[in-house]
């Protein structure tokens, strides 16, 4: 039997009440209807694409993700701005590059005042703003004089009396949206930033496998060794996936019956890659591809997937867009809305990436600045230090360490600590893959994207490839010297950048919240 339906939003509200995920009650909202949207912003912490269900991930259920996609629109190349929390964060609200964020563009630094973050522009166009979980960080936001963290007010205070799994943090995140759903003033459209603290590792070893997850089926990307390591360690990853999107879910189903489904915009993603060797911290593929829906059932008409490039600093202008926010700051990201709404092309064709510091890996609390270009079918990565480690000193003993500083051992510490990752270091002097993830880089490496997703094959020294090769560096250089990378101009600035996090007893400068003297312009 075919069914018609007259709109989108039928076909969401019925598939939401049919889910085994949903029981709805609808009503028309007395109010009149707002012409500006709600926006509901779901952020994954740590996740790669294609791990969703409607990416072709089996063994991962994403009810929420799925019919967030199959209601608006699916992106198959969406990238963030940096493969690490803050700095990828601190550039969704900017709408800028890391480069041009000063100590914002580093990871767990601070973030300077007098950077403009799209959520203050909502407030002051009338939005009700809140956050639970995740906003930016981490980082010091109070050191910079900002009186709240840049996202917002936050809502944290309901936590769950039980965990899935050890590894899953205890916000209960919808009671939280509820909390700020009851709050949130009469009549004012809404922002809310649910900021998933999952898949962030730890994770409880073992979970996946344990929920009914089959081992045989996890989706393994091919710079990871095949073995039921980290088939194991795939699937407890995956497990805080659905955690994360069960509670997305939940929201959903409370706008649907609240009748604000149909006027929000959802948008979900993720804030960098996934936490393995090779990916998360790394400017290859999977630290910056991540997944991506939106919809607006009142707005969004025709659902589709479209394979257009885009940034994640492209949303901050496109909220500000859609609430009707003029005289906008300079932005480097460029509005969704023409994709959304036009169904044209997008505005590029091609995407910058970048990193600094991750973590206090190195002597001297030095980071690994990288910056790279995305086309359609290829990336291309410029490494400014080819006489560091990539993923941070390596550390051969076990040595002692001093109080309030982490441990040091087994050294590699921009990759999280995991199962994975202590095989690949066990097993180094007879796998391919370790030195592909762990050692160190020559000054520019080129994948063929189509062919190999995994960036397994660098083809920097093809002499077929010399003139793309250079074309894409000349484009990259000069993208970056357009938005004043300080990087173009020989600069070591961001090594000055204090870290605020807990520090390793590496030689050389290691003081905690201070400015490296070395490095100071």
């Amino acid at each position: 039997m075919q069914i018609n339906f007259k709109n989108i939003s039928d076909l969401i509200l019925i598939t939401f009440c049919s889910s085994t995920f949903f029981s709805c009650q609808t009503h028309e909202s007395s109010k009149e209807v707002e012409t500006r949207p709600n926006i509901l912003f779901a952020i994954a912490d740590d996740q790669s694409f294609p791990h969703t269900g409607i990416y072709g991930f089996s063994e991962i259920s994403t009810p929420a993700f799925d019919q967030v996609a199959k209601s608006g629109i699916l992106f198959n190349n969406a990238f963030v701005a940096a493969p690490q929390c803050s700095p990828s964060r601190a550039s969704i609200l900017t709408g800028k590059n890391i480069w041009q964020l000063e100590e914002a563009g580093t990871h767990s630094s601070s973030f300077p005042k007098k950077f403009t973050v799209f959520t203050d522009l909502l407030e002051n166009a009338g939005y009700s703003l809140g956050y639970t979980g995740k906003a930016w960080g981490p980082g010091n936001w109070k050191i910079s004089g900002r009186s709240r963290n840049p996202v917002g007010p936050e809502f944290s205070d309901k936590k769950m009396s039980d965990t899935p799994t050890s590894g899953i943090n205890a916000n209960d995140y919808f009671e939280n949206f509820k909390t700020f759903m009851d709050q949130r003033e009469e009549g004012k459209p809404f922002f809310f930033w649910y900021g998933s603290y999952e898949p962030h590792r730890k994770y409880e070893e073992g979970s996946g496998k344990e929920s009914g997850k089959n081992l045989a089926k996890a989706m393994l990307p091919s710079f990871l060794p095949d073995n039921e390591i980290t088939r194991g360690d795939i699937l407890d990853y995956a497990l805080e996936i659905e955690h994360f999107d069960d509670h997305l879910n939940k929201m959903l189903q409370f706008l649907a019956e609240k009748g604000e489904l149909e006027n929000t915009l959802i948008v979900v993603t993720a804030d960098n890659g996934m936490p393995f060797p090779y990916a998360k911290a790394n400017l290859q593929e999977y630290g910056t591809h991540v997944p991506l829906a939106i919809s607006w059932p009142r707005k969004i008409s025709k659902k589709r997937t479209t394979d257009e490039l885009v940034s994640l600093i492209d949303l901050a202008p496109t909220f500000l867009e859609m609430a009707g926010v003029e005289n906008l700051p300079k932005m480097t990201g460029l509005s969704l809305t023409p994709i959304l709404f036009d169904e044209v092309k997008s505005q590029r064709d091609f995407v910058l990436t970048g990193r600094e510091r991750h973590t206090h890996a190195r002597p001297d609390n030095l980071g690994y600045p990288a910056r790279a270009i995305r086309t359609q079918d290829y990336l291309l990565v410029k490494n400014y230090k080819t006489d560091r480690w990539p993923m941070g000193d390596p550390v051969l003993e076990k040595s002692d360490t001093q109080e309030g500083q982490k441990s040091m051992f087994p050294g590699y510490h921009d990759i999280d600590d995991s199962p994975s990752k202590t095989w690949m270091i066990e097993m180094k002097d007879n796998h391919k893959l370790f030195e592909i993830a762990f050692e160190k880089r020559p000054s520019v490496q080129l994948y063929d994207i189509k062919k190999d997703p995994g960036c397994l094959n660098d083809l920097s020294s093809s002499s077929d490839l010399d003139s793309l090769k250079s074309k894409l560096l000349e484009q990259l250089d000069r993208e970056l010297e357009k938005e004043g990378d300080p990087r173009m101009k020989g600069s070591e600035v961001f090594d000055s950048y204090p870290r605020y996090a807990p520090m390793r007893n590496f030689s050389g400068f290691k003081e905690r919240g201070a400015y490296n003297p070395q490095y100071v312009e």
